[in-house]
């Protein structure tokens, strides 16, 4: 994985470790880039259309402290893929819930984060 100069954190797993640590709050928020459509041979080519969109993309989920330096970007996924499923394949979920306490921002799209990890999410 990537680490960016003056970033914490290159695994998903360090970045929780670093905010519990330091007491910071999180904020998580999933993006959509637009693709081109995949070729038509391509066997996952309707996974690429994202519902929210309507449109071909991919999607990344990004993680930053309150100050907004990147600490995570995760790999891209088709654009149908929900945030919180993207969180949960990546394995947030099971971080958070056994990992340091801590406060993650995070929109609607993370809607049910909190109950299933014990954090405190807004």
């Amino acid at each position: 994985m990537y680490r960016q100069p003056g970033c914490a954190a290159a695994d998903l797993d360090e970045v929780v470790d670093h905010l519990g640590a330091d007491g910071k709050t999180g904020i998580i928020d999933g993006t959509e880039i637009r693709v081109r459509r995949p070729a038509a041979r391509h066997k996952d080519r309707d996974k690429f259309i994202s519902g929210k969109n309507k449109q071909n993309a991919a999607k990344t989920m990004v993680v930053t402290d309150g100050d907004g330096r990147v600490l995570f970007c995760s790999p891209t996924k088709p654009g149908s893929c929900a945030d919180i499923t993207h969180a949960r394949q990546l394995g947030l979920v099971r971080l958070l819930a056994d990992g340091p306490a801590v406060e993650i921002l995070a929109d609607a799209g993370y809607q049910g984060l909190g109950a299933q990890t014990g954090v405190r999410y807004r």
